[in-house]
């Protein structure tokens, strides 16, 4: 039935397998044009693009406490299913109390010591240090901050199950809620809420 299927002669299958490699010693591949040339060329080259290099654009976010890369379907089309964003906090460094309405966040701790505060309802908070490995976990719309705790650049990957990025700023939304109602609530002064920060997916130097 294969030497059908493939049209060739039985013969040239002589040699298959009979259970699947799936790590095994091999050949190093050459240049990927010599791949393509093989394969038929450009002509049957998909057009979608599953390669992104996140490292390589400007960060969406870029503060003296850190940088963000933020990659979603807006800039990367076959992303239509998970967003993702990549965080360096400088030493001393804090992302600042926010939540994702859209989706759970998931992390991966990649160098650094950083620690993550979650606020759950009814008051329940929790507090944990992670180390290079480590996976965090945020439930949608839970509050959290992540701080570097460690004496060099903490960076981590955030995944999120959706098309884009979206994420809340506890600064940004009190700045834009009338000021009488944020002083009557959380009893702060007019001067004293002006100086809270006026823009979201900020991260705060020591």
């Amino acid at each position: 039935m294969l030497s059908r299927n493939f049209t060739v002669p039985e013969a040239a299958l002589a040699d298959l397998p009979e259970q699947g490699l799936y790590i095994f010693p091999g050949t190093v591949p050459g240049s990927i044009e010599d791949d393509r040339k093989a394969v038929g060329g450009a002509a049957v080259a998909s057009t979608v693009n599953y390669t992104f290099r996140m490292k390589a654009v400007k960060p969406t976010t870029e503060t003296a406490g850190g940088t963000i890369h933020i990659v979603d379907s807006t800039i990367f089309q076959a992303s239509k299913t998970i967003a993702s964003a990549l965080f360096t906090l400088k030493p001393g460094a804090l992302l600042e109390l926010h939540w994702h309405p859209n989706s759970s966040e998931w992390q991966y701790y990649i160098s650094g010591k950083g620690r993550m505060t979650v606020f759950a309802s009814a008051g329940q908070a929790h507090t944990m240090d992670y180390n290079p490995n480590d996976v965090g976990y945020v439930p949608q719309v839970a509050g959290h901050y992540v701080e570097n705790t460690g004496d060099r650049d903490l960076v981590f990957l955030a995944l999120f199950k959706s098309g884009y990025f979206s994420e809340v700023s506890l600064n940004q939304w009190i700045r834009r809620l009338p000021v009488q109602m944020t002083e009557q609530h959380l009893r702060l002064s007019a001067a004293t809420i002006a100086q809270i920060p006026n823009v979201g997916n900020n991260i705060l130097p020591r």
